[in-house]
């Protein structure tokens, strides 16, 4: 990719004070881009740090240090209305819809508080109008503006959360796990309805998930993550045909496989040992401890994310020389 990111996040950290003394390293320098238009999958197992990102590319949470820049503009550096500012162009989907509407207010209110908070309508009847056509937008009747969240279904609740997210108009939208808290059934409902709203406004996603099937269906790219760092990131189909670490290849493994005949006789690659504290993350390779290609450099050098196959394909692995600091054998 060529074109200028809309957002270009480097060596972001996201450290946090621990009990009796330390840090946790949730975020431990992590960099990408999202380009206009595109989906951007974070996947990884619980605790890796992919929500701690999205938190922290609208300053939900505060990074330690790195950057996050906005057509250009660094987000870190931006205090008041132009911070506000920021938040209108970047909105969040929140991975429960149960805890994540307030279950004193309307829905109606719900949708329209981000239209207050931005001054985004002139009155009242603009402000209905604007909920009405936001509710339909994602499938729901506007009867529903006079309802509130414990008379909705999940799957409902979800509608009304992206609806709030889109009332700003965002060029940016971080879904944080937006459909692991619902029903099987209402998921593919909810990934139908994410992939028609980019077609219909032109929005840019980064699509955080633990499910790699979900992943690999809405994005265009993929970033791996594992213990607070990023282990790989390339062209979706290129990561789900050819992945290069040899964590993206253990997680891939795992994903079940329909044809019977197939998945009898499919390798899987079984980790050993727990994923290691990010209080205290293991010298060299983070995935060392686990990793079944590990040789001696992986416990003492820390590889960089760097270029493996093609220019968009780069992993963290010390099986290639890319990834080798000069004068390492």
């Amino acid at each position: 990719m060529t074109a200028t990111p809309l957002m270009e996040v480097d060596d972001l950290c996201v450290h946090f004070p621990a009990r009796g003394g330390g840090v946790v390293k949730a975020v431990d320098g992590i960099s990408f881009t999202v380009h206009k238009g595109e989906t951007l999958g974070i996947v990884g197992e619980s605790g890796c740090g992919k929500s701690t990102t999205g938190l922290a590319l609208l300053r939900l949470i505060e990074p330690t240090s790195g950057s996050i820049r906005l057509d250009g503009i660094d987000v870190r550096g931006l205090h008041g209305k132009a911070l506000r500012a920021v938040r209108r162009r970047v909105s969040m989907i929140f991975q429960d819809p149960y805890a994540s509407l307030n279950p004193r207010m309307s829905i109606g209110d719900i949708i329209g508080e981000p239209l207050e908070i931005h001054g985004l309508h002139t009155g009242k009847k603009q402000r209905r109008r604007r909920v009405d056509d936001l509710l339909a937008t994602v499938g729901l009747n506007p009867a529903f503006r006079t309802r509130y969240p414990h008379e909705l279904s999940g799957g409902q609740r979800q509608r009304v959360g992206i609806a709030r997210t889109l009332a700003t108009e965002p060029d940016l939208i971080v879904a944080d796990e937006p459909i692991s808290a619902l029903d099987v059934s209402v998921q593919a409902q909810v990934m139908n309805l994410l992939e028609d709203l980019q077609r219909d406004l032109g929005l840019t996603y980064i699509f955080i998930a633990h499910d790699l099937a979900a992943v690999q269906h809405i994005s265009d790219r993929v970033a791996v993550m594992y213990l607070g760092r990023i282990v790989e990131v390339a062209d979706r189909v290129q990561l789900y045909t050819v992945p290069k670490h040899p964590y993206t290849q253990a997680l891939l493994s795992a994903i079940p496989v329909a044809d019977p005949d197939v998945e009898s006789v499919r390798r899987r690659i079984i980790l050993s040992g727990d994923v290691p504290s990010p209080l205290n993350p293991p010298p060299g390779c983070n995935f060392a401890p686990r990793c079944p290609k590990v040789f001696d450099d992986c416990r003492s050098l820390d590889p960089p994310l760097a270029t493996v196959a093609d220019q968009d394909h780069r992993a963290a692995c010390l099986l290639y020389a890319a990834c080798r600091p000069v004068g390492s054998t």
